[in-house]
């Protein structure tokens, strides 16, 4: 494989990194804009309020330490990315780095995890945005089903619209949406504060960061894993900034640790707003409104502030799913170049620069399974088995990120101690914890059959086309052998230039 980036030579959009411009994505992005799609993939507002009330009933008060916990290896996983990116920035992101530097066939099946747990994101997501949007109005037309289907889906049929249009329109809504919802998220944690100081229902304990409330590591209850897998679900998305590395300018450089800032900021979030809703809220509280945010709203604001809540709530399921079909429209873009996908996913719109023909599909399919979701008994079960699958989908691929770190830079990790934290521990870390949740969520029953057959069905469906396209020999990607020729010098990442 030729080394991503050089010049003269395929870059990652499949044509020669001088001409990318004319023929390929366009650079239009900066860091802080990298910054920005970070903290709207992983959506702070939509987590904390579509997924508390999960936590909670699976760990009860040892929601901050599953964040934390979680957060820590998840930290591992950015870096990883991070020093990758550093390799080649790819729309393809962990697609193609896993495939170089490990196996094209792990390579392609981190790719299919990204787009099948992200398309069945887009299904769970388009729910919430359809309900937070009509209980804005009449809380009566927020429990319709055909209201919130009809709503969510128009609200997905406009950000696809926007990602069709080009990354700089997408990027500047994200500004606009990010930050009101960011915003709001810190005046009221700090109201939050404020109220618990005297109204508090429960005072805070260091314990609520450690490991005393779980039951154990697996098994059913307060499981560690099952806690685990679902802050995993909180954190993610923000590794949208690596998608976007060939749209952003100087991506080796900026895409990383815009991904990596991201993380902090909503590790932050999370901890503080979890923290809060320990103090501020009941069990009961908590599980009697989908919308754990809008209750709190209420509870430290009154009527207005769980209005504003349900806005923060609205923007950022809003944004997250902008983001998401981002970055599976970009991974198709990168597979489809590669031929391991069929080549009209690869088709760029003459104008506007963007994989038309992908996001037609991708939307498509989604608006079908949300449509034939909102048939289901419970949209809060619909919620509950996404989120577990996309779990399970989400470790699969982090965990070979960063695995791919590890073997990239080991001959390189050991001459420093940055090196060695940055390039190799964490990032090992980061990809053990992952593989470690995978395995036990599938194994220690905390798990439903629903959840599994989902999260692991959908994966699987993939050894179909890869099969077909590892047959059928037209791709250098599946044919070549893993190779680390790719990656920089050992003296551009020592000591300090490390972030």
């Amino acid at each position: 494989m030729a080394t991503i980036g050089e010049v003269g030579e395929p870059g990652p959009s499949g044509v020669p990194e001088h001409d990318r411009e004319s023929h390929g994505l366009v650079a239009a992005l900066g860091f802080l804009d990298s910054i920005v799609m970070a903290v709207a993939g992983s959506a702070p507002a939509y987590s904390i309020a579509a997924t508390t009330a999960l936590l909670v009933s699976t760990v009860g008060l040892a929601g901050p330490a599953a964040l934390l916990w979680c957060g820590i290896p998840m930290f591992g996983i950015a870096l990883a990315y991070h020093q990758l990116n550093k390799t080649g920035a790819s729309a393809g992101a962990a697609y193609a780095w896993v495939g170089r530097v490990l196996h094209p066939y792990l390579g392609w099946l981190t790719g299919w995890c990204l787009v099948v747990s992200a398309t069945i994101f887009m299904v769970a997501g388009s729910f919430p945005a359809g309900q937070v949007t009509l209980s804005l109005f009449s809380s009566a037309a927020a429990t319709h089903a055909g209201w919130v289907a009809l709503v969510g889906s128009i609200w997905f049929l406009v950000m696809a619209y926007f990602v069709a249009r080009g990354v700089r329109i997408t990027a500047n809504a994200q500004w606009i949406m990010s930050s009101v919802e960011v915003a709001l998220l810190v005046v009221f944690v700090i109201l939050g504060f404020i109220h618990a100081g005297n109204h508090s229902h429960i005072s805070f304990s260091l314990g609520w960061l450690g490991f005393g409330h779980f039951s154990g590591f697996t098994g059913s209850g307060a499981s560690f894993v099952a806690g685990a897998l679902i802050a995993a679900f909180y954190y993610w998305g923000w590794d949208v900034s690596s998608n976007l590395g060939e749209e952003t300018h100087d991506g080796e450089k900026n895409s990383g640790p815009g991904g990596l800032i991201g993380v902090v900021i909503v590790f932050v979030l999370f901890e503080l707003f979890t923290v809060v809703i320990n103090m501020d809220l009941t069990s009961k509280q908590i599980s009697s409104n989908s919308n754990v945010l809008e209750t709190l709203g209420q509870v430290v604001g009154g009527g207005v502030g769980g209005k504003l809540m349900i806005i923060a709530v609205a923007l950022s399921t809003i944004a997250t799913l902008e983001t998401t079909l981002i970055q599976v429209t970009r991974s198709l873009w990168s597979m489809s170049k590669e031929r391991t996908l069929p080549m009209r996913f690869g088709q760029l719109h003459s104008e506007w620069r963007t994989p038309v023909f992908a996001t037609g599909v991708v939307a498509a399919v989604s608006i079908v399974l949300f449509v034939v979701s909102s048939f289901a008994n419970s949209v809060n079960s619909v919620l509950s088995d996404a989120i577990s699958a996309i779990g399970l989908q989400i470790a699969v691929y982090y965990s070979l990120a960063g695995f791919a770190a590890v073997v990239a830079f080991r001959k390189v990790a050991f001459r420093s101690l940055s090196n060695f934290l940055l390039m190799f521990l964490f990032p090992l870390l980061g990809g053990v914890f992952m593989l470690f949740i995978f395995i036990e969520s599938l194994t220690s029953g905390s798990l439903s059959s629903t959840d599994i057959w989902i999260g692991i069905g959908a994966i699987l469906i993939g050894v179909i086309p890869l099969a077909y396209y590892a047959i059928k020999g037209v791709s250098p990607y599946l044919t070549e052998k893993p190779t680390l020729g790719s990656v920089p010098p050992a003296e551009e990442f020592v000591g300090a230039e490390m972030i």
